[in-house]
């Protein structure tokens, strides 16, 4: 009687599939957060990586965890007609017109109704095709079609060392996107071949901070362009430069949606500067940085109300901000329980801090002392500190000119 021989086929199946299997943990990653971000902002996404490192695999895992139905399409392989839509000769093209019929995966996309495509390869789509990925990118349309709103747009692309046959993306194309670098972390490529990823999960926009977030976007970027009239609109000189990140009209109201989105759902600074930066270019994604960290800043009046619950920031050019801002708001009207409590902050300052960042500030704010005013024991304290302060100044001033000298 002839022995059962298992179908090695289907026992292939089946150990791929048991590969296949893997789980999602909760897990800080500040690029996931990024591209989550900016997907519910709906905004259209670049991924940069060399090849091998997981954006296609980022992409699969981050559909799915959104349940959105992944349209993957390779613009490299692609026609410009493919984007722009076939024309369509009709019986009277002199009355109707000639359509452009749009391709079946773009018909697929409005049937559902919601989705995510990813446009893979993009670096090395050659100039004709990224032409025609223009409007869909920008007004999502493919032919006479429109793609409903429930539709995200991410792509990625190879650096053009790195690519096949590898394009510089357009100027306008490439302004069309919020520009991430990926990277792999060891730690989650060791986790996920052990079978756990991490979970792509969307930004909880909190509902009482959508009014303040659009306050607060709208306070942020005017002001900066307002100061910093040059940044409105600054095409690089360099042809690499061109294919990334740069500050244009569109690409600042890019950013604005999305400090708004990070406001709302208390993003890290972190998340907001890979955002900023991918939409306008480090240079003045970096200036937009300061600029926000200047709105955040407590009121120097509130602290003067009471010095004791002040909350002072724990970066240090931060607090040396706000301990700036609150002398100057005594020297701005002068008045001695004011003044008393400049002093108690700078002592808080001191207890909370780092020496030094009060230095400054009691300097000024001894100088201000009107004649009737008593000084506060506060000032024994502080006086140590700016003493120890000066010493090391000097110190080290001696010993930067003995280097010099040798």
């Amino acid at each position: 009687m002839p022995t059962h021989v298992p179908d090695q086929l289907a026992l292939a199946e089946d150990l791929l599939t048991l590969l296949g299997d893997s789980v999602t943990e909760p897990r800080t990653d500040v690029r996931l957060e990024a591209l989550t971000l900016a997907v519910a902002a709906d905004l259209p996404v670049l991924l940069w990586g060399e090849p091998g490192i997981g954006k296609t695999a980022a992409i699969a895992q981050l559909a799915t965890a959104l349940d959105l139905p992944l349209t993957t399409v390779i613009a490299s392989v692609h026609e410009p007609s493919d984007f722009a839509g076939l024309p369509v000769v009709g019986d009277d093209p002199a009355v109707q017109g000639v359509p452009m019929a749009p391709p079946d995966w773009a018909v697929r996309l409005v049937r559902a109704g919601r989705g995510l495509l990813f446009l893979d390869e993009l670096s090395t789509a050659p100039p004709a095709v990224q032409a025609a990925l223009l409007r869909l990118v920008l007004e999502r349309r493919v032919g006479s079609l429109r793609l409903p709103p429930g539709v995200r747009i991410v792509a990625a692309a190879n650096p053009r060392s790195s690519a096949a046959d590898g394009w510089e993306l357009s100027p306008p194309l490439a302004n069309r996107f919020v520009h991430l670098q990926w990277a792999h972390d060891p730690e989650v490529v060791v986790r996920g071949l052990g079978g756990t990823w991490p979970r792509a999960t969307l930004p909880r926009l909190d509902p009482d901070r959508l009014p303040a977030a659009v306050d607060f976007a709208r306070r942020a970027v005017p002001g900066l362009l307002a100061t910093r009239p040059t940044l409105v609109h600054r095409l690089p000189s360099g042809e690499t430069r061109r294919g990334g990140a740069w500050p244009s009209p569109r690409s600042w109201d890019m950013t604005l949606r999305l400090v708004a989105f990070a406001y709302a759902a208390g993003a890290s600074r972190d998340v907001l500067s890979l955002l900023v930066r991918g939409t306008v270019g480090d240079g003045p994604g970096l200036e937009l940085l300061a600029s926000v960290d200047r709105l955040e800043l407590p009121d120097p009046e509130t602290l003067l109300a009471d010095p004791a619950a002040a909350d002072l920031p724990e970066r240090g050019d931060l607090r040396q901000a706000v301990l700036d801002g609150v002398v100057a708001a005594v020297r701005e009207r002068p008045d001695r329980a004011r003044w008393d409590a400049a002093w108690a902050l700078l002592v808080r300052a001191l207890d909370t801090g780092a020496p030094d960042l009060v230095v400054v500030p009691a300097t000024t704010l001894a100088a201000l002392r009107r004649d009737d005013w008593d000084v506060p024991e506060a000032v024994e304290r502080l006086a140590g500190a700016v003493s120890v302060s000066r010493r090391a100044d000097r110190a080290a001033a001696r010993i930067a000119a003995q280097g010099t000298t040798r």
